[in-house]
């Protein structure tokens, strides 16, 4: 004799009727309903049809039947315990949900970065100021697994000189102080004799520094004294605002 297949846990919307009906008339009586109880409280065409619906929740693992005893049916996993595990994949879920929205970053955009000729800006931070408490939301995971975060800051991009590397006139540049700068790296510069700013790869060559545009179109800028080149931070992530 061939032992039937047991099927997947979910349920239809009728066995679930069917077992809410189990568990309720049990606990109301005492004892479980008979097919016809079953019948007319779940409103069904046939006993045939009830009948199919137990053996399904018996294959299911939901109940256990005996044939030689009348109202014979056990509730082997009640209806109570489906509607809990409901409840627990929604908190579950609100959970991850909340998780999620932890990890979202809330970093400072603290101003605009030129992307052309160097500019002079009023001030003497090197970045025309942005409305104070202005932020821009990044994703945890968009960045670095070990990139710090809390001294993140962003810039507004102004200008078209990195246009190869990507890097379009209003993109958002998310940036990180550093101490020491590498050739070959994006970064925001001060250039302090001129009060002027500008935001290009930096490269320290034979005791000069060249600031190379990513814009066939555009000249390198060299600077014979490298103490006037000041980097303020280095590009992490470019952001295109939709």
């Amino acid at each position: 004799m061939m032992t039937p297949r047991k099927r997947s846990a979910n349920l239809t919307e009728p066995e679930i009727k069917v077992l809410q009906i189990l568990e309720d008339y049990y606990n109301k009586n005492g004892y479980p309903p008979s097919i016809r109880d079953i019948l007319t409280a779940g409103k069904f065409s046939s006993t045939s049809v009830v009948n199919y619906y137990l053996n399904q929740l018996e294959t299911s693992g939901h109940i256990e039947r005996s044939g030689r005893v009348s109202r014979g049916i056990r509730i082997l996993k009640p209806f109570s315990e489906l509607a809990l595990g409901t409840v627990e994949k929604a908190e579950k879920a609100v959970k991850q949900l909340r998780e999620t929205m932890e990890e979202v970053l809330h970093i400072p955009l603290v101003g605009r970065i030129f992307a052309s000729a160097p500019t002079l800006l009023p001030g003497t931070d090197g970045f025309s100021m942005i409305t104070p408490e202005t932020f821009v939301d990044v994703a945890r995971s968009m960045l670095p697994a070990r990139e710090k975060t809390d001294e993140l800051f962003a810039l507004e991009v102004r200008g078209d000189s990195l246009i190869d590397a990507m890097v379009n006139d209003g993109d958002i540049v998310i940036m990180k102080p550093i101490k020491e700068v590498r050739n070959g790296e994006l970064v925001a510069i001060w250039l302090s004799d001129k009060e002027e700013t500008t935001l290009k790869y930096f490269y320290l060559e034979n005791g000069k520094v060249r600031l190379q545009p990513a814009n066939p179109e555009m000249k390198p800028i060299i600077i014979d004294d490298p103490s006037h080149v000041q980097v303020q931070g280095k590009v992490v992530m470019v952001i295109r605002p939709l």
